[in-house]
C-alpha cells in the first residue's frame, strides 16, 4: 500500500511538472510571437510614419496659407471665423443629430443607448425650443463679445496669426495644458454656483433639466455661462498664446465634449455621461452637496446600454424640494 501510494504521488508530481512545462512553453511562444510582431510593427512605423506625418503636415500648412491669403491676412475676420464660426458649426451639427433623435426617437441605434429610460422619449419640444433660444443667446450675446478682449490678448502674443502652423506635437502639449486649466477652473466655478445663494438665483436654471439633452450644455444663466462655460475654455489659449487653428480645434472639441456629457445617451466609443446625468437627476434635491456621491454598489452597476442606478434614483428627484426654491 505504501509503495503504491508513493508511486502514485511521484506519477502525479510528474504530470504536474509536465503541465507546468507545457504552460511555460505556450506562454513563451505567445510572448515571443507578440514581441516579434510588436518589433516588426515598430520598425515599419519608424520607416513610414515620418513620411505620412510630413505629407500631412505639408497638406495642412498649404491649406492654411490658402485660407490666410483668401482673407488677405485680415486678422479679426480670421479670428472670428476660427474662434466663433467653426466651433458653432461643430456644436450645432453634433447637437442637430442628437435633437433629431430626441424629438423623433430615431434612429434607434442612438436612442437605444438612452440613460434615463422614459425621459425625453420624445423630448418636450416647448422646453427644447427654450433651451435652443437660451443657447443661441449665450453664444451670440455673451460668448461673442468676450472674444473681443481675447482677440487683443492674442495679438499681443503675436503667434496667433502666424503663417506657420504649430506642429502636431506642440498642439498635443497645448491640448494637455488647455484641459488641465479648464478642468481646474470649471471645478471651482461649478462649486461656487452650487452655493445656496448662487444656486437659487443662477445655477438652478441649468438644473431645470433633470434629464439633460446635448444643447442643455450651454443652457445656463449668463453669469454662469461666463464663469463656468466660457472663461475656463478661453483661458488656456490666452495663457499659451496659441495659434488660431489650435484655438478653433480646442473650442470645437470643448463644445462637443460638453454636449456629450449632457446628451443623455451612453453611446459606444464615447465618454460615459452617466455620472453627469446623475448629477442633474439628483441635485435639484441637494444643491449644497458637490460633487455628488458615487452611486452605491447595489444600485450603481450600470452597463454600456443601461444605467440601473438611474432607474432606482429616478423616482426621488422628480420635483425640487423646498430648499431649492
Amino acid at each position: 500500500m505504501t509503495r503504491d501510494s508513493g508511486y502514485s504521488a511521484v506519477a502525479e508530481q510528474q504530470k504536474q511538472d509536465e503541465k507546468l512545462r507545457d504552460a511555460v512553453k505556450i506562454t513563451a511562444g505567445v510572448l515571443g510571437t507578440g514581441l516579434l510582431l510588436f518589433t516588426a510593427v515598430v520598425n515599419a512605423a519608424s520607416w513610414y510614419v515620418p513620411y505620412i506625418w510630413d505629407a500631412s503636415g505639408r497638406f495642412w500648412q498649404a491649406t492654411w496659407l490658402k485660407f490666410y491669403h483668401l482673407f488677405e491676412g485680415k486678422e479679426w475676420t480670421i479670428f472670428l471665423l476660427g474662434s466663433a464660426l467653426v466651433p458653432c458649426l461643430a456644436f450645432w451639427c453634433f447637437n442637430g443629430i442628437l435633437m433629431v433623435a430626441d424629438v423623433t426617437g430615431k434612429p434607434t441605434f442612438i436612442t437605444r443607448y438612452r440613460i434615463q429610460l422614459g425621459k425625453n422619449d420624445p423630448v418636450d419640444t416647448k422646453k427644447l425650443r427654450q433651451a435652443i433660444y437660451t443657447a443661441l443667446y449665450n453664444q451670440f450675446c455673451v460668448s461673442l463679445p468676450m472674444l473681443v478682449p481675447m482677440f487683443y490678448v492674442m495679438k499681443w502674443w503675436g503667434n496667433t496669426f502666424s503663417k506657420e502652423l504649430p506642429t502636431f506635437r506642440w498642439f498635443l502639449v497645448e491640448l494637455s495644458v488647455f484641459t488641465v486649466i479648464e478642468e481646474i477652473l470649471f471645478y471651482y466655478t461649478h462649486r461656487l454656483v452650487h452655493l445656496p445663494l448662487l444656486y437659487k438665483h443662477i445655477h438652478k436654471k441649468h438644473h431645470e433639466w433633470t434629464a439633460p439633452v446635448g444643447v442643455v450644455s450651454i443652457y445656463a444663466h449668463p453669469v454662469e455661462h461666463i464663469l463656468s462655460n466660457t472663461l475656463p475654455v478661453m483661458t488656456g489659449p490666452m495663457v499659451m498664446g496659441s495659434h488660431i487653428v489650435s484655438i478653433a480645434a480646442w473650442f470645437s472639441l470643448a463644445l462637443v465634449t460638453t454636449s456629450i456629457s449632457h446628451c443623455g445617451y451612453h453611446l459606444p466609443f464615447l465618454p460615459s455621461p452617466e455620472f453627469h446625468d446623475f448629477h442633474h437627476l439628483k441635485y435639484v434635491q441637494a444643491p449644497l452637496s458637490f460633487p455628488p456621491p458615487a452611486p452605491d454598489s447595489a444600485g450603481g452597476q450600470s452597463s454600456l446600454l443601461r444605467a440601473p442606478w438611474v432607474r432606482v434614483a429616478h423616482a426621488g428627484a422628480e420635483e425640487p424640494t423646498q430648499s431649492t426654491q
